[in-house]
């Protein structure tokens, strides 16, 4: 029997667009307040006086149920907290906010990679930092600006149990967005953060002018990558096959929507990373990890080692290629 969860109040941490489309499905759904934390005074009053938040969502309104504040007290008392910052802010956020949160709260990061100075797991990260146990995670293939504007989106939310996976989604879905229960938090999380390195490959192979053959073969053994790491990290291979991994890739690895694909496809055009910011791209953060990670278990993922080396500056793209297509040939 599911555990039940007391539906008193949502706070989305995070006022960026996924954070703020989270927030507005969640208000929309009617189910229980629902406040979006902001680090920013000025996306307060945006807020006041436009309702909306257009520095992340522009043209967007946003539910009139919602609260938008700056006032971190507003996590006292919540029961279901998301962390909508970027990966790398998370052990900050943790760090900053675990005074206000209560030992009862429910936190749930919504962010899609690995810690860039450890390589660990973003749950276990704010689990230490909030002195918290069993963080739930939330991935899949979802576009904020889709979230926002009511369209139909799906998505994965991972916990320590299916039991509290299941709870958790009832609580947050809505009549357009619809969380899917898993008890995988290991292989949802890293489905999630290679997808991101998938499709800055995919994005190479687009600038490259490759054609749609090799986007379909590098999804098709991407997948067979992901399958291999998150096995050997403990988690079940075939999440990798449900929303946080090919969902999440072919969405990714299709849509110029995506910031990692546009990112990739600027690479692929120029032929090397220089001059390319990677700035908010997770995809570039998660590379160099997840390659780094791999070799320490000896787990083989040509395709992330070559996006990591482009992006690091070890090889250009030409070079990346023909190591890529003159490896030995395998069983499929």
């Amino acid at each position: 029997m599911a555990e039940p969860v007391q539906k008193d109040r949502i706070v989305v941490v995070g006022s960026g667009a996924f954070g703020t489309a989270l927030a507005a499905v969640a208000a929309a759904s009617g189910k229980v307040p629902v406040t979006l934390l902001t680090r920013r005074e000025s996306i307060v009053e945006d807020f006041r006086e436009t309702g909306r938040n257009d520095s992340a969502l522009p043209g967007i309104d946003l539910p009139e149920a919602l609260v938008v504040s700056d006032d971190p007290t507003v996590l006292e008392g919540a029961t279901i907290v998301l962390f909508a910052m970027p990966s790398q802010a998370q052990r900050e956020a943790g760090r900053s906010l675990h005074g206000f949160i209560g030992k009862g709260a429910d936190v749930v990061i919504c962010a899609k990679g690995m810690e860039r100075a450890s390589g660990r797991l973003l749950t276990d990260v704010v689990e230490e930092e909030l002195h918290l146990q069993n963080v739930a995670v939330l991935s899949g293939p979802g576009f904020a600006t889709d979230i926002a504007r009511g369209l139909p989106t799906a998505m994965v939310i991972a916990a320590n149990s299916i039991e509290r996976a299941g709870t958790l989604a009832e609580a947050l879905s809505g009549a357009t967005f619809r969380l899917y229960p898993s008890a995988d938090r290991i292989g949802v999380q890293l489905g999630g953060a290679l997808k991101n390195v998938l499709a800055i490959a995919c994005g190479i192979v687009e600038g490259a002018g490759l054609g749609d053959s090799a986007r379909a073969a590098l999804i098709s053994r991407g997948l067979a990558e992901m399958s291999r790491f998150v096995a050997a990290r403990g988690g079940e291979a075939d999440t990798v096959r449900g929303l946080s991994g090919l969902g999440d890739l072919v969405l990714t690895a299709t849509s110029h929507q995506s910031r990692n694909l546009r990112y990739g496809i600027a690479l692929g055009q120029s032929g090397s990373a220089m001059g390319h910011s990677d700035e908010l791209v997770e995809g570039a953060f998660a590379a160099s990890v997840a390659a780094d990670v791999a070799r320490k278990l000896g787990v083989d993922m040509p395709v992330t080692e070559a996006v990591a080396d482009i992006i690091d500056g070890k090889m250009d793209v030409k070079t990346a290629l023909e190591q890529l297509m003159s490896r030995p040939i395998t069983q499929e």
